[in-house]
């Protein structure tokens, strides 16, 4: 049988690179975005004339109820999913004495509420089947932490623990989760960078570059086959060796 991933955030970045890569590898694939209408639109149409099984919904992943209906419609259409890739995330830079409250709980509900809502309406049917994979995208801040991005790394240090915990109770289940955690990934997140900010993070790499959006969605689609069959709560670091 064919197998379903599903997407949030998969309309730019390293949602998009998800998408393309699962649809290379045979999947049909559903992603889910928000705001970005026309590049989801482009890519689902550069799919399809490509040969792939590719559709997306529109959908705010920080509100609970529309997640559920929305991937209650798409199970209806695909009857399972096998793999599920959160990936969904909005970045916020500056002093923390600085944030608003607003601010706080909107990164917290579009980062982290998110991951929960989307994979409370997955796991029930891929408990039921006795398998399927989860990758969550975290960030190799959420590991180290950065200055003024306090924030931004306390919800992506949530989305680490939240998948080692979460790999515990479910894999009696059969279900895997892990976690990647990219470093400095030529995205629009980081399009604000300066030639010399680059320069110099890539100075700051062992490997001496930026990493791509490819490379980040090459490491999820191995979490997500059977050649990671064994491999759950685990956090992959994948930043050029920035953090070791």
């Amino acid at each position: 049988m064919r197998r379903t991933a599903l997407i949030s955030g998969g309309s730019r970045g390293i949602g998009a690179a998800c998408v393309r890569a699962f649809a290379g590898a045979g999947y049909a694939v559903v992603f889910l975005y928000n705001r970005s209408a026309d590049k989801a639109e482009a890519l689902v149409q550069q799919l399809r004339e490509e040969g792939y099984d590719v559709s997306a919904r529109a959908c705010d992943v920080s509100e609970g109820a529309q997640v559920a209906a929305i991937i209650a419609d798409v199970l209806r259409t695909y009857h399972r999913i096998d793999a599920l890739v959160n990936c969904a995330g909005i970045a916020h830079i500056g002093l923390l004495t600085d944030m608003t409250e607003e601010e706080w709980d909107h990164l917290f509900a579009v980062n982290v509420r998110s991951v929960f809502s989307v994979t409370k309406a997955v796991l029930p049917g891929m408990i039921s089947e006795r398998r399927g994979a989860i990758v969550n995208v975290s960030s190799m801040w959420g590991e180290v932490g950065a200055s003024c991005e306090a924030a931004y790394s306390a919800t992506k240090a949530a989305i680490i623990g939240l998948t080692k915990a979460l790999a515990k109770e479910v894999g009696p289940s059969g279900v895997r989760v892990n976690c990647v955690t990219p470093g400095v990934i030529d995205t629009d997140m980081n399009a604000q960078l300066t030639d010399e900010d680059r320069a110099a993070l890539s100075d700051e790499t062992p490997l001496g570059r930026i990493g791509t959006a490819r490379e980040v969605a090459q490491t999820i689609l191995f979490l997500c086959s059977d050649g990671a069959d064994f491999i759950t709560g685990q956090t992959v670091g994948i930043s050029g060796g920035m953090v070791v």
